[in-house]
């Protein structure tokens, strides 16, 4: 054998590499194939839950939705703040003012119409009075339903005129007036009565007597009880001076001066301030409900002079002429 030296040709390199790859691919191990991976619809959804599951634990541990207000509770609230405002309103001078004012005119519109309907009431007893048998449709007869109404409405022309002017502070106290009230509701009264009476009525009859005075009594009372009820009306003080300090502005006539300021004041000859309760006890919203009344009552003129509400009340000359600046 001849012993060849010398460097390899490419052509063994080539194949001695070529068998080593092919002794290596003989003798690899075989890998089993791979699993699909495609989930089932059960996976998704047990998934899901898991995902859920936890989302749902995280946000029980936060309480921020028990905190809100629920809609019950914010009505509740509402209705509290409006009821709070409402009382605070009522104590207000102003809308006290304003209650008054509509309860007066109320009870004046009740009146009258109980008034109306009380000499509406006497109208028949009135009218078998005057018409004395006549024959139904004569004239004599139609007339008669007449007599009440003209008396009626004379009655209310007074009557109302006096209510009214006795609303608005300036009540009329002529006795003339008086006079002519009473007069009209003694004969309404005793046109009805009449024919009732013991001695007159064939069969005496009480409970007919006291159907027949009923109306007349009805306006005899409301004719006396209603300038009473409308000059307390008219005296009724509404707190002015009580709501002004309560809303943080002091009236000037109870403003006190600074400590620095009665001697400044005395030294330029400026008189002191006047203050809210007056000598004597009383204070000055006292002496104005008496002078309102008197005033209502016709012991004193619409306007006085302050020596006249001085004598009067018994008060100082300071809140006299207050009263009476006032008026």
């Amino acid at each position: 054998m001849n012993d060849v030296t010398g460097p390899p040709e490419p052509n063994d390199i080539s194949a001695l590499i070529s068998g080593a790859e092919a002794l290596l691919a003989a003798t690899a191990p075989v890998e089993p194939p791979a699993p699909p991976t495609a989930e089932t619809r059960r996976v998704r959804q047990l998934r899901a839950e898991v995902a859920e599951a936890r989302l749902l634990a995280e946000l029980q541990d936060d309480d921020t939705p028990l905190r809100l207000d629920t809609v019950r509770v914010r009505n509740r609230r509402r209705a509290a703040y409006e009821a709070a405002r409402l009382h605070e309103l009522a104590q207000d001078p102003m809308m006290r003012a304003w209650q008054a004012s509509r309860m007066r005119r109320l009870l004046v519109a009740v009146s009258m119409v109980s008034l109306t309907l009380a000499l509406a009431w006497s109208t028949a007893g009135v009218q078998v009075f005057a018409s004395e048998g006549a024959p139904a449709w004569s004239p004599s007869w139609v007339f008669a339903w007449l007599v009440e109404p003209f008396m009626s409405m004379a009655l209310l022309v007074v009557v109302g005129a006096r209510a009214y002017m006795a609303s608005h502070g300036q009540p009329i106290t002529s006795k003339t007036l008086t006079r002519i009230e009473w007069l009209f509701l003694a004969l309404t009264l005793g046109m009805n009565a009449w024919r009732h009476l013991p001695g007159v009525a064939a069969d005496f009859s009480l409970s007919a007597l006291m159907l027949h005075i009923l109306g007349p009594i009805v306006a005899v009372a409301i004719v006396t009880a209603l300038p009473i009820i409308l000059a307390a009306f008219t005296a009724l003080d509404h707190g002015r001076s009580t709501g002004t300090q309560a809303s943080g502005s002091t009236p000037p006539a109870v403003r006190r001066p600074s400590p620095a300021a009665p001697a400044d004041q005395q030294s330029e000859g400026v008189p002191a301030t006047r203050t809210a309760t007056p000598p004597r006890g009383r204070s000055l919203a006292d002496h104005r409900t008496e002078l309102t009344l008197l005033i209502a009552n016709g012991a004193l003129p619409a306007k006085p002079s302050a020596e006249a509400i001085r004598k009067a009340l018994g008060c100082s000359r300071e809140a006299a002429k207050t009263l009476r600046d006032e008026r």
